[in-house]
């Protein structure tokens, strides 16, 4: 089958959707993904991609066609025009791609605009378009400050319910989705639940041997408003006194200065900063830990997004320390491999460290919970089975 995958994020970008083409090619599917200019997180174009160069390439089996963007750089109104650059440049180009895919699969991160040129390409062809939905819009950028009540806010609404409602089929990565597209979006028809999984390099990590004592906390990912680290950094300043824990910051975003700057205002020592990695990196970081941090804004339709973080750390087999609420509270809890307390919580989130850090005979038990939990609900088997089969079910339509 002929599948064009649209996603305003590829390859050299650190998102799922590189592995899940790649693995499509491998399993005899023919790939185009339609994307924008690489310039995330650092909010800058490589010099490789600037002035038309590298427009189509071959990755891995891939046919990629990149679309001209307005690169992120820094503040909200970049960010604003990188979302919109992207929406009209690709609609512009989709006029002119090739038009004899079968299918259109539309990964839809942040902004849910990245999906206006899969439905224009829909409407010229009459192909059927397939969204899979890993953010819920408008409500990821609400919690960075957005005020419901605005028209901004308001129109961004109208615009997020007419693409939902347009697509053929919904797949959702979080179940609690569903409540959101039934409550706020208006759908109420099928939607397929759809897990992402962890890279297989995450799945063989082993222990590292650590000074007697030491416990090493690993928070690793997109350090954005929504994600909350400061929460962490926070806890952190609680216990600075407590020589006995490390925390480990493992990414960058938009807000990782202004983390990085309230540990400086803090005086921690016991916080480190490490950037962005290459994933051929994280296992060594994976490794270290002896547990995982997740955090997430408190806020309501957001605690409804189970982060892709949260699959890495579970099939790395280690116990997850969460002050977050929603879908991911869920899975933790129904796995039995970590501890959670309110999302923003960091008085509540210190006294799950402590516990953590003086009840070391639960560490393993926690880490075996959650590597089980994985293997029977995310492991990338099962994945690609049922996107198979829902790709088979739009196809035959």
């Amino acid at each position: 089958m002929k599948l064009l995958v649209v996603c305003q994020y590829f390859y050299p970008e650190q998102f799922k959707v590189n592995d899940i083409c790649f693995e499509l090619v491998k399993l005899g599917y023919d790939v185009t993904v339609f994307t924008g200019l690489p310039n995330y997180p650092s909010g800058v174009i490589p010099k490789d991609y600037r002035w038309f160069k590298r427009r189509h390439e071959d990755i891995n089996g891939v046919r990629v066609i990149r679309s001209s963007l307005v690169a992120r750089g820094q503040g909200k109104l970049r960010l604003a025009l990188n979302y919109l650059s992207f929406a009209i440049c690709a609609s512009v180009k989709a006029l002119f791609l090739e038009k004899d895919f079968a299918l259109i699969l539309v990964y839809q991160l942040s902004p849910v605009t990245m999906a206006l040129p899969a439905l224009l390409l829909k409407k010229l062809t009459g192909k059927p378009l397939l969204l899979y939905c890993q953010d819920l819009w408008p409500e990821s950028i609400a919690a960075a400050g957005l005020k419901t009540e605005g028209l901004i806010y308001t129109t961004l609404l109208r615009l997020s319910r007419y693409i939902y409602k347009r697509a053929d089929k919904l797949a959702i990565s979080s179940k609690l989705f569903q409540k959101y597209f039934e409550e706020v979006i208006g759908i109420d028809s099928d939607i397929q639940y759809l897990p992402v999984y962890a890279e297989s390099l995450f799945e063989d990590i082993q222990s590292e041997c650590h000074e007697s004592g030491i416990i090493n906390l690993v928070f690793a990912g997109n350090i954005g408003e929504m994600q909350s680290v400061e929460t962490i950094i926070k806890a952190a300043n609680e216990l600075k006194d407590f020589d006995k824990i490390n925390w480990h910051i493992v990414g960058d975003g938009s807000d990782r200065i202004n983390c990085e700057e309230l540990a400086i205002e803090f005086g921690l020592s016991n916080v480190i900063f490490y950037g962005q990695r290459p994933i051929e990196d994280m296992p060594d970081f994976y490794s270290m830990a002896d547990a995982f941090l997740v955090t997430l804004k408190a806020n309501k339709e957001i605690s409804y997004t189970l982060p892709n973080k949260v699959q890495s750390y579970m099939a790395a087999g280690k116990p997850i320390i969460g002050a977050i609420d929603g879908e991911t509270r869920l899975v933790i809890e129904e796995a039995g491999c970590g501890l959670c307390c309110e999302a923003e919580d960091y008085i509540a989130l210190v006294e799950l460290v402590r516990d953590f850090a003086f009840n070391t005979e639960k560490h393993n038990v926690m880490g075996e919970n959650a590597r089980k939990y994985y293997q029977e609900h995310f492991d990338k088997k099962i994945f690609m089975r049922s996107l198979i089969e829902f790709l088979t079910v739009e196809n035959s339509g």
